[in-house]
């Protein structure tokens, strides 16, 4: 949570002693917004004045007229005012910028203390383990890993964890197909990564069950009736039955299998940078739903149908019936879904449960936490539906049983080979080792993954490309990253010429510095408020948004103003105190976006 003196917080207590002041009110427990100035306008911080008309007794602009002067004659950080209809546009003092980016520089920034007494679960990934991750994946993932730092940046503990899809249907799918075809290949001997591996074997299953589709359908068969009649789908339900019940081949066969593909997982989840606190695996989590359906049913909030499957009848909700357990008794996936919710309230407590899941999904979240609420777990007023939207490419949707789907990890080549070439065709590479150049490839690539994915609002469906995102100019990872480089070097050039790195600034009213400079040191102020503002919405977008204008602003103020050639001594310790805390401003960002931020390039 943010300070309590901050600037926003002095405005808003100063206007309502105008208000008691000026009009006599009462203005005990008043709630006053105070808003940045939007760049049209002339000030820094706006004051909207139709709520005060009524103490007023007066028109907008005369309200604000009253309020303005009183704040400029009361306030020594308030250098002037301008009024815009019923807009109160208040223009702060330079000094008052340099006292706070002094005691910026001299204590760090105030950090955050926790805001709320239970923890927040933030789920996401939650791959199946018939198919690599891809790149849907990568958003989901990315996703989610930022808004769990985010949230931890604006003072929440959270648990991040994962949910293995290791069972159900699909997964029966790839089992029968390296049955059937696979004699005895393994990953190794393939020389193939697991989740690749065993996802070959899904597509191939799609394959096969296609040409059986089509043989039955040339003969004579609807197909409705060719779907009902196909041998592989008969074989692999019949697989998944002998799963739930213990087979030890199947599951011995499944277990072999499922390792393959963990291995796989945890590389490329290495790769992107996320991690979690814990993972559970639906194949645990199944028979925990069972028990929850069992409970429903003796409260009367289920019920059977004639065949034996389970339902609830949402029609009252505006839903409608939704099927929680199968006439043969194997569960769906919100089965799973309403177990793992139960038993995670157990074991944490949390206070928010936030699922990272994408916008096809919609419905069955809402599904869901209104069968937990009928339950009665109080709880499940905390659970929230992150929904993003889907990413598409130039050449259009993905399919994963048709093995038309970005894979993750040639993703990643693809950005790192991006970012070799674009890097070494802007000669940024002078002075770099093979080692230290390869290096700077990975940062550039995934950053740049990282950054054009995170910087579109989740809830919005966004076009990848990959080429356009390792740009150097634009809205662009490389652009930030290449921005905190140039202020590194600059430091450390500062530092070579005796100069030091701007940590011993001392704010002086003598001082005088530009207006661009001061909106940088504003823009600096600015990140707790943005921060708090992408954790209360979920949304990464407001942190890269904000660390793209910082970067912008700061490129605006070393190509106009000289830094190291500054030969006031005051003024260019300044100038390197703000270039420093601008780096420092940046890598904070980045991290949030779970970027790295190079200190050369």
């Amino acid at each position: 949570m943010r300070e309590m003196h901050t600037i926003e917080h002095l405005i808003s207590e100063s206007v309502k002693k105008s208000l008691a002041d000026l009009y006599q009110a009462a203005t005990e427990g008043m709630s006053i917004p105070v808003q940045r100035t939007r760049p049209e306008f002339a000030g820094d911080f706006t004051v909207v004045v139709f709520p005060f008309l009524q103490l007023s007794k007066k028109g907008p602009e005369p309200t604000a007229e009253d309020i303005g002067a009183y704040l400029h004659e009361k306030n020594p950080f308030v250098k002037g005012y301008n009024v815009v209809k019923g807009f109160l546009n208040i223009e702060t003092t330079s000094s008052y910028w340099l006292h706070y980016l002094e005691k910026t520089v001299k204590n760090g920034r105030p950090g955050h203390h926790h805001a709320a007494a239970h923890p927040v679960m933030v789920e996401y990934s939650c791959p199946n383990t018939n198919k690599p991750l891809h790149l849907g994946h990568i958003r989901n993932n990315l996703i989610g890993y930022s808004i769990s730092k985010i949230l931890i940046a604006a003072g929440f503990k959270v648990i991040q964890v994962n949910l293995i899809n290791d069972r159900v249907i699909h997964i029966c799918k790839s089992m029968l197909a390296w049955q059937k075809w696979g004699n005895g290949e393994t990953p190794g001997s393939a020389g193939k990564k697991g989740d690749h591996f065993v996802g070959d074997y899904y597509v191939l299953f799609d394959k096969k069950y296609k040409e059986e589709q089509k043989t039955l359908i040339n003969g004579g068969l609807s197909e409705e009736e060719a779907g009902q009649k196909s041998e592989l789908m008969k074989e692999a339900r019949e697989l998944l039955l002998k799963w739930e019940a213990g087979d030890k081949p199947t599951i011995a066969l499944w277990e072999r299998m499922n390792s393959w593909v963990y291995e796989g997982f945890d590389v490329t989840h290495k790769r992107l940078g996320v991690k979690f606190d814990k993972v559970y695996y639906e194949s645990e989590t199944y028979l925990l739903g069972k028990a929850v359906i069992k409970e429903g049913l003796e409260k009367g909030v289920f019920f059977k149908k004639p065949d034996g499957s389970v339902w609830i009848d949402l029609t009252a909700d505006g839903l409608d019936e939704k099927l929680v357990l199968r006439a043969d008794g194997t569960s769906v996936y919100i089965t799973q879904d309403l177990g793992t919710a139960v038993q995670r309230a157990g074991e944490y407590r949390f206070g928010k449960l936030i699922y990272v899941v994408g916008n096809e999904q919609e419905y069955h979240f809402k599904v869901l936490f209104l069968i937990l609420k009928k339950l009665g777990y109080e709880w499940a007023a905390g659970c929230h539906h992150l929904s993003y939207g889907m990413v598409e490419l130039p050449e259009g949707k993905m399919k994963s049983r048709e093995g038309t789907v970005v894979d993750a990890d040639d993703l990643m080549d693809e950005m790192e080979r991006t970012a070799e070439e674009t890097t070494r065709e802007l000669g940024k590479i002078e002075n770099f080792d093979s080692a230290e150049a390869k290096l700077l490839y990975q940062t550039l690539g995934m950053g740049a993954l990282k950054y054009f994915i995170l910087k579109v609002d989740p809830k919005k469906k966004m076009l990848f490309n990959p080429r356009e995102s390792v740009d150097f100019e634009g809205n662009t990872g490389p652009f930030v990253q290449y921005t905190h480089a140039r202020i590194c070097s600059l430091l450390s050039k500062a530092e070579a010429q005796g100069f030091g790195r701007g940590s011993g600034f001392i704010s002086s009213d003598d001082l005088d510095i530009s207006e661009k400079e001061k909106r940088l040191i504003i823009k600096l102020y600015e990140y707790d408020a943005v921060i708090n503002d992408a954790a209360r919405q979920y949304n990464p977008s407001l942190v890269a948004g904000y660390v793209y204008e910082l970067a912008k602003e700061y490129n605006q103020f070393y190509h106009e103003f000289g830094v190291l050639r500054e030969e006031d001594e005051l003024l260019r310790a300044f100038r390197l105190a703000l270039s420093h805390e601008t780096a420092k401003m940046i890598r904070l960002a980045l991290e949030l976006l779970g970027m790295d931020a190079p200190a050369k390039m």
